[in-house]
């Protein structure tokens, strides 16, 4: 079994970014679920599928093969052995996955590969649920989180950064909506795990997120094996 970390919370609270830093540091696997379940989002666009067509859904879920290869130490999200990671960081792609990820079929699947991840190297997982369900006995668990106002200012740099053309208001109103979904889906809702500790980033810079996620690590070592090298 391997060590794990589970970074949870809500949509655009940094939790890609700090997760990725993190396993740098430490030398850990990075798996970004969240990049899986767009990439399943990616392919039911694709095809043409609604959201709300779950049966649908629940078919192209037999004919999708979504995998993470590592190279160079980066994570490579692939669909149907395409690599997709230029392709879902759309707003389209990510309310997709959002709508699309309250489907069991799509959680069970997604779900079996980050357990089987989990269990094979140590690991800095991010997501909706990676505490509450996909990796309940995880070594350390944080719920990452920040204001609504402050994750919209985030995304909407982000994007022009890219050179897209941003709405503010309309990204805050999609956070919110996605939010909601996110904490009131039926399997595996979004949620603070009991022993989950609460980082909430709002007024932090990422290196002030990162050094507090660091010292929560090195404060993990009641089974006398440390986080660090």
């Amino acid at each position: 079994m391997g060590r794990q970390i589970a970074i949870d919370g809500p949509a655009g609270a940094g939790k890609s970014t700090i997760a990725r830093s993190l396993a740098k540091k430490l030398g850990y696997i990075y798996v970004d679920t969240g990049a899986m379940y767009r990439a399943m989002a990616l392919y039911l666009l694709r095809k043409g599928i609604a959201a709300d067509e779950t049966e649908k859904i629940e078919a192209a879920c037999g004919d999708a093969d979504v995998s993470i290869v590592f190279a160079d130490g980066e994570q490579q999200v692939l669909l149907n052995g395409e690599n997709v990671n230029g392709l879902i960081r759309t707003e389209e792609v990510g309310n997709m996955a959002s709508a699309s990820s309250v489907n069991p079929k799509v959680r069970e699947k997604m779900t079996e590969l980050q357990r089987k991840l989990g269990e094979e190297s140590d690991v800095v997982m991010d997501g909706r649920d990676i505490g509450t369900f996909v990796l309940p006995k995880a070594d350390v668990k944080i719920y990452l989180t920040a204001s609504v106002a402050e994750r919209a200012r985030r995304r909407a740099l982000e994007y022009e950064q890219k050179g897209m053309t941003v709405d503010v208001a309309k990204i805050a109103a999609d956070i919110e909506e996605r939010d909601y979904r996110d904490m009131h889906r039926e399997h595996a809702p979004l949620r603070q795990a009991e022993d989950a500790v609460l980082v909430d980033s709002s007024d932090m810079t990422i290196e002030q997120v990162e050094a507090r996620l660091m010292e929560l690590c090195a404060a993990k070592k009641d089974d006398g094996k440390s986080f660090f090298a």
